[in-house]
């Protein structure tokens, strides 16, 4: 490990995905990245792309509803030595469903990874910024959001109301962790990212928003490393990124 800070990436999944280009674009400047999502194989891929590329990053396999795999992660964090810089909580899942079709299961799960996970990674993170003080002078937590948070929309209930509850833990965490140096912002997607999961999982959806119909995941990383490199007497709290040809 030779970067001096490092970044943790939560709910990274294929290569060509918001968490796996997160981790790219942090990587790049000269950070440790922590790769952490449910997959092992789709982590570890990641984590190897970086270290052949001349970057540091190490997969870690993460179930981000389940405090002891949080726990996990965290140790694996603060044994690295490296200031943790920034974290990123990414994790998320999102289908559509008739409201009376939803079983409490499937809200519930919903639910767990949208908001419970959120709520535990922040807990366990924001203990660790504390604790290391000053050891970095930029410290950040970010959130991928979605409209969803904003406006509910029919048959994804489910997802706006995970969404939705995120986004006010968001903001309590801004007013509550800000005075203290430490950055939160949300960043809500209102707009259908151009990854794997639509991209191989929905091609006609896909082919129907036509050219520059959907968000460009390095644009979107991009985005959150303009917010974590903001000066503090000018943060943002939130963003909201869509095409330039997205109707809201």
């Amino acid at each position: 490990m030779t970067g001096k800070t490092s970044a943790l990436i939560m709910g990274v999944g294929p290569e060509q995905g918001l968490g796996a280009a997160l981790c790219k674009r942090f990587a790049k400047e000269n950070m440790q990245v922590f790769v952490c999502g449910r997959t092992t194989e789709k982590v570890e891929h990641i984590a190897e792309l970086i270290n052949s590329t001349g970057g540091n990053a190490q997969a870690i396999t993460t179930d981000l509803t389940k405090e002891v795999d949080i726990s996990t992660m965290i140790d694996v964090v603060n044994i690295s030595g490296l200031p943790l810089e920034v974290a990123i909580y990414n994790a998320g899942n999102n289908r559509p469903e008739p409201f009376l079709d939803i079983t409490p299961e499937i809200f519930e799960s919903m639910w767990r990874i949208l908001c419970m996970g959120g709520f535990l990674a922040s807990q366990a993170v924001l203990n660790l910024m504390l604790q290391q003080g000053d050891a970095t002078s930029n410290r950040s937590l970010l959130f991928t959001g979605a409209s969803g948070s904003l406006r509910g929309k029919a048959n994804f209930s489910a997802f706006a109301a995970g969404k939705g509850a995120l986004r006010m833990l968001a903001q309590s965490l801004a007013r509550e962790f800000g005075p203290q140096g430490i950055h939160i912002a949300h960043v809500i997607i209102d707009g259908v990212i151009n990854g794997d999961k639509v991209v191989k999982g929905y091609p006609d959806f896909v082919a129907g928003l036509g050219e520059d119909g959907l968000l460009d995941i390095h644009a979107i990383a991009e985005n959150f490393w303009t917010l974590h490199s903001q000066e503090r007497s000018a943060w943002t709290q939130e963003i909201d990124l869509r095409p330039f040809k997205e109707n809201f």
